[in-house]
């Protein structure tokens, strides 16, 4: 196999306070490959801007003016990490042979990104990194991702567990994804249906380098809520097996009321009536919401919104005159 010409994008939000040594950091990692003739001598690190705040953009651009393989693309304003994951791929893939898409915070171990190019020259389309252990994690992050892992399998969904967006991903595999033209992305779930040959690579995930966090409690659950509306109905069948659970048992209830009160002559009381309306009327209210997160979601996708803006980007003119070659090279061909 000859040297694939590898590109890893990294999105970007805020990091201002890290993007500097996590931009050295990955670039020592690939001029080794590059040294050791695992991957062609013109990959690239890909930095997406999802719409910072910050001097993050500002700091691309000043990488890229220093070092070639630096290349970035600046959103019009904040897109969401999926998308950025697709704008890095879908901006590449056209040149790259191997996509590898890491996180800019230092968290997921990059030493992996060897041992995955490996698997790649072992015919593996996707790779995926897996962390083995979630120590650095509170309890209640470790149990509610157990938890979530545990509901997406109960209801059909084929997530690599422990796995986040830190993957490889072949031309083929990222040419294929890119047909997937969906509003709500969850690629956690996407990636596994392509089907490709795959393996794993493991890791242990490090404490931030710098920063806070982007994904609090809140963003999480949201998320986990998105993954699980995007892409499976499961939740409104539970409802329907719940509505006729409680169905069932206010019948047996209710015949448990009727033989009280002609036997034991007994006035029923307000407590069990409010109680019932109460429990009832907040049942609805559930139901209606998700079934209305459905309804919403089919409604934005008719819409057929731009995943993304790019209202800006730095690539060079060596890259400009590699794509240039590629088509005077086909078109020579044909």
């Amino acid at each position: 196999m000859s040297e694939p010409l590898l590109t890893i994008v990294v999105p970007c939000y805020n990091e201002e306070e890290v993007l500097t040594e996590s931009s050295q950091q990955l670039d020592k990692v690939l001029v080794e490959l590059i040294n050791q003739q695992q991957v062609s001598s013109k990959s690239k690190l890909l930095f997406v801007n999802d719409g910072s705040t910050d001097d993050t953009w500002k700091i691309i651009k000043e990488l890229q003016k220093a070092k070639s393989e630096f290349e970035g693309i600046s959103f019009s304003r904040n897109f969401g990490h999926q998308n950025a994951l697709i704008a890095g791929m879908a901006t590449v893939n056209k040149y790259s042979d191997i996509i590898i898409t890491i996180d800019a915070d230092l968290q997921d171990d990059i030493a992996c990104i060897a041992e995955m190019v490996e698997k790649y020259r072992a015919e593996n389309d996707i790779v995926y990194a897996v962390r083995n252990d979630r120590k650095s994690d509170t309890i209640f992050k470790r149990q509610s991702a157990e938890l979530f892992y545990w509901l997406m399998k109960k209801m059909g969904v084929n997530l690599v567990p422990n796995h986040s967006d830190y993957r490889l991903l072949s031309k083929r595999a990222v040419s294929t994804l890119l047909q997937y033209h969906e509003e709500n992305l969850f690629l956690r779930a996407i990636v596994p249906t392509l089907g490709y040959k795959s393996d794993i690579v493991y890791y242990k995930r490090k404490e931030r380098f710098a920063g806070t966090s982007h994904y609090p409690l809140k963003k999480m659950i949201n998320f986990a809520l998105d993954g699980i509306t995007s892409f499976t109905i499961s939740p409104i069948r539970i409802i329907m097996y719940l509505g006729l659970l409680i169905m069932l048992v206010s019948g047996l209830g209710l015949c448990a009321l009727v033989g009280t009160y002609f036997y034991l002559h007994t006035v029923s009381g307000w407590t069990s009536i409010m109680v019932s309306i109460f429990f009832f009327s907040g049942f609805q209210l559930v139901t209606i919401c998700i079934v209305g997160t459905y309804v919403g979601k089919t409604y934005i996708e008719t819409k057929h919104r731009p995943q993304y803006i790019i209202e800006e980007q730095t690539f060079s003119a060596t890259q400009l005159a590699s794509e240039q070659r590629g088509d005077a090279l086909r078109e020579k061909q044909m």
